[in-house]
């Protein structure tokens, strides 16, 4: 049986709110776990055949040591994830090639910036030769702390969905 991981990066919650919310329209069709960064397995093991990663942009892409250290001291309450980000776990996570991968991001909705983590994890995904089955989606937050943007969640619930139906047609798109 086909089987999801979602791996979040969050400094103020919005991001696990969309990744949260992306599980569950995975959970519709396929059996789906929702792990903050921290506590991911360094390898997902062999039965996840979907793997969805995301984290907040920052910088212009992924988050570095310095931009969380920035968001703590700008953080009016706890942050979600206190260590290491997407971008270390990525880069210790052993190439998986045909392994079905998706990307996203939050960011800010306005002013629109450049750049973006979402696609920063696509190229990750596509050097170790994982399948990237959709592109990468941004979620919308009003201002750096949030909330997220009107519908966000309903967007992230259906674009979980897709990718759901996506992991369900076998390797190499055939009927």
């Amino acid at each position: 049986m086909t089987r999801a991981l979602v791996i979040f990066e969050s400094m103020y919650g919005n991001t696990e709110a969309v990744a949260r919310a992306i599980a569950d329209g995975l959970a519709a069709r396929m059996p789906v776990d929702v792990v903050e960064v921290g506590a991911a397995p360094p390898v997902p093991g062999d039965d996840v055949d979907l793997l969805v990663v995301g984290g907040p942009t920052h910088a212009f892409g992924m988050s570095r040591a310095s931009t969380r250290r920035d968001a703590a001291e700008k953080a009016a309450g706890e942050l979600v994830s206190r260590g290491d980000g997407v971008r270390e776990w990525l880069a210790a996570l052993p190439a998986r090639p045909g392994l079905r991968a998706a990307a996203f991001d939050t960011r800010v909705a306005r002013p629109r910036v450049p750049g973006s983590a979402a696609r920063a994890i696509g190229r990750r995904f596509r050097r170790g030769g994982a399948s990237v089955v959709d592109g990468p989606h941004s979620f919308y937050v009003d201002g750096t702390e949030g909330p997220l943007s009107p519908g966000e969640l309903d967007r992230a619930r259906a674009w979980g969905a897709a990718l759901a139906a996506a992991a369900a047609v076998p390797a190499g798109g055939g009927a």
